[in-house]
């Protein structure tokens, strides 16, 4: 009997998940991890059909393994349809009232301030002086969040998407922060209700199909969310791109001579080393998958890093090849719960990492080893520290 255990809670798999994962693909495909209390689906197909079968694989009780109850039931990822499709509806109606691409020149004024400070001290912490700061600097524009308080914007988001690995719970710093962003997100909110203006959230508290609107604590989660994903999923897609590039520099090389490489350097980055690792799903019944019984009411693990390396659907899965033009990555997720806000991300990433080769056309990782932020859905580094020329 094998003595083989995975952990999602563990910090192994925050550090390094990608030989676990091809042992749970080769010998485990549908895994009971027993301290996580749940299932581990980690093959291609699998992972791609649990992600868009909603009716037996369920979004709504959650889409964090651990989540916090206040928000399940009412944000686009804790939802099923019809509730979701109406939601969705609203929020891309809202997102379509502008256009990402006037955020292109805000978004590189932003950068090249960042910039400026990091070729001034020599150095440069790529997270808190680049990704976080262009982020929510391109946050403020699409949303009306205050470009002051980005610092503790972000040190309030990370704080929240950790866990602890030892209670397995959401720790008590964890939920004041949640309560800090909800109370910050409640007071942009009804600044929009009293006066509107010309951002995301006025829209989307003004959104209205068929004369429906969303319900109010709808709104607010919803608009909480739409800012956690910013800080830290658009932040961390770049800053995971990074340090492929400082890890890669062959592909750093040829994406500085020739920047039309950058959308599909992007898409593999996506593929290859995804910051969305794991979402969660609850089942509705019962689902047998590679011998094994799933039962109604069992969590189970979608583990969306573990499909995109993946042998199967992707040929020699752990080289990061910039050619490759991965089309079918799960970076971004998939079927319904495909992430509401990749244009505005994708746009992100390539004006701030154009901008940024612009200027800096060579940089290397300082540390052999990164600290990761514990948490059993996001995989991000807590320090990005780059070597400038």
């Amino acid at each position: 009997m094998s003595n083989f255990v995975c952990d999602p809670y563990s910090r192994e798999l925050d550090s390094d998940p990608f030989p676990i994962y091809k042992r749970l693909r080769d010998e485990y495909p549908c895994y009971w991890s027993e301290p996580g209390d749940c299932w581990m689906l980690t093959r291609y197909a699998d992972v791609t059909n649990a992600a868009r079968n909603w009716e037996v694989f369920s979004s709504a009780s959650g889409n964090m393994l651990d989540d916090i109850p206040e928000r399940t039931g009412v944000t686009l990822g804790t939802t099923d349809p019809p509730r979701h499709d109406h939601m969705r509806s609203l929020i891309q109606f809202a997102f379509g009232r502008q256009q990402n691409e006037y955020l292109v020149e805000p978004t590189r004024e932003i950068a090249n301030k960042a910039i400026d400070k990091a070729l001034e001290a020599g150095h440069l912490e790529f997270i808190s002086d680049y990704s976080s700061p262009v982020t929510i600097g391109a946050l403020s524009y699409l949303l009306g969040i205050p470009q002051d308080q980005s610092e503790t914007l972000r040190a309030h988001v990370v704080q929240i998407l950790q866990t602890d690995p030892e209670t397995r719970k959401k720790t008590q710093a964890s939920m004041d922060s949640f309560q800090w962003l909800k109370e910050y997100t409640g007071s942009l909110l009804a600044a929009r209700r009293e006066k509107p203006t010309d951002d995301l959230l006025t829209y989307i508290l003004q959104a209205e199909i068929d004369g429906k609107k969303m319900q109010e604590l709808e709104v607010q989660m919803t608009s909480l969310t739409l800012i956690m994903a910013g800080v830290e999923s658009a932040s961390s897609f770049m800053a995971m791109l990074a340090l492929n590039l400082a890890d890669h520099p062959d592909a750093q090389r040829r994406l500085v001579n020739d920047p039309q490489l950058m959308p599909q350097v992007m898409e593999e980055s996506l593929r290859y080393n995804t910051s969305a690792q794991r979402f969660r799903r609850t089942a509705s019944r019962d689902f047998e998958l590679h011998g094994e019984t799933i039962r109604a009411g069992d969590k189970v693990m979608n583990c969306y890093g573990a499909a995109n390396r993946d042998e199967r659907q992707f040929p020699d899965p752990d080289t990061y090849d910039i050619d490759r033009r991965p089309k079918q990555h799960l970076g971004m997720g998939t079927g319904k719960h495909v992430c509401i806000g990749a244009p505005f991300a994708r746009m992100l990433v390539r004006t701030a990492m154009s901008a940024f080769h612009e200027r800096i056309p060579e940089y290397h990782r300082v540390a052999d080893q990164l600290d990761w932020i514990p948490s059993t859905t996001f995989r991000s580094p807590v320090a990005l520290d780059l070597e400038l020329p």
